[in-house]
């Protein structure tokens, strides 16, 4: 009997509501509207549960996000924002005690983002994600591949939080560049305190792609962490730049299919149960 399916990335927004600078570019415009829960029920076909991730650095984005979770059955988790250097544990306890704040199953921050590739190394960073740990959540890592040795430091030095890696660093595949991507990968993937996502390949794939041409990096990326240590996601609908929702699940299921069914089920849910703590 194969585990429930969980979707471990995904995203909601209303452009109506709060504004998306990132829509903003031409390379967007197909996925400038609105996505609801409505959207996703439609999408996710086959799926049991899903984590629903931040987009943008807003509080009340995260605050809107618990109370959505909370409303919809299908979502069964929410990875929101905090300041991490302003006040982390008061922002945590107002997420906890808001409605849905049972769900709060992690924290992400747009490191990508961030000029400085160290920034993850700033004391007063370190001690916000010493916050997350403390509050019993897990940390999303969302980091370019110049950015993992910073992503390792802080995996280092917080040995007791759990670290996500989203989109595995998002390594360059649309080149086929492996190098030096899969070697800092390999290095981060030997501290046990992290699992990573396969996730939002196909966007750095672009199109036209094959699942033939994500095989090099989800093996790299089996390699390093194992079907324990790994989770899918769909990353929709910023997926749908270069894929459906079900083409990049029919592309995981092609990736995975020389695993066991044990360790299939691992990656397409049990991982994902167990890491953010997502209710049966």
């Amino acid at each position: 009997m194969t585990g429930r399916r969980v979707d471990a990335h995904h995203h909601l927004w209303q452009t109506s509501v709060r504004r998306h600078a990132w829509l903003d570019g031409d390379e967007t415009a197909a996925i400038r509207r609105d996505f609801t829960p409505d959207d996703l029920r439609a999408a996710a076909l086959g799926i049991d549960a899903t984590v629903l991730v931040q987009v943008l650095p807003d509080f009340e984005e995260s605050v809107e996000f618990l109370a959505t979770a909370a409303a919809e059955p299908l979502i069964a988790g929410v990875v929101g924002w905090i300041d991490l250097t302003g006040s982390p544990s008061e922002d945590l306890g107002r997420l906890r005690s808001a409605p849905g704040g049972e769900l709060l199953a992690g924290i992400r921050h747009l490191v990508q983002a961030e000029p400085d590739p160290r920034w993850l190394e700033r004391e007063d960073v370190l001690a916000g994600l010493a916050a997350v740990r403390d509050a019993g959540l897990v940390y999303d890592l969302l980091v370019l591949p110049h950015q993992l040795p910073a992503a390792t430091a802080a995996v280092r030095a917080l040995p007791e939080l759990t670290f996500v890696l989203d989109h595995l660093a998002k390594p360059p595949i649309a080149s086929g560049q492996l190098e030096p991507w899969a070697t800092e990968l390999a290095t981060l993937a030997t501290e046990p305190n992290v699992v990573a996502k396969l996730s939002g390949l196909v966007t750095e794939a672009g199109r036209p792609w094959r699942a033939e041409d994500l095989r090099p990096y989800a093996e790299t990326a089996l390699t390093a962490f194992g079907p324990d240590r790994l989770m899918l996601g769909s990353d929709w609908p910023v997926c749908l730049l270069a894929g459906t929702y079900a083409e990049v699940m029919d592309a995981a299921d092609s990736l995975l299919a020389g695993l066991t069914p044990a360790e299939r089920d691992a990656v397409r849910g049990g991982t994902a149960s167990r890491v953010y703590g997502l209710a049966p």
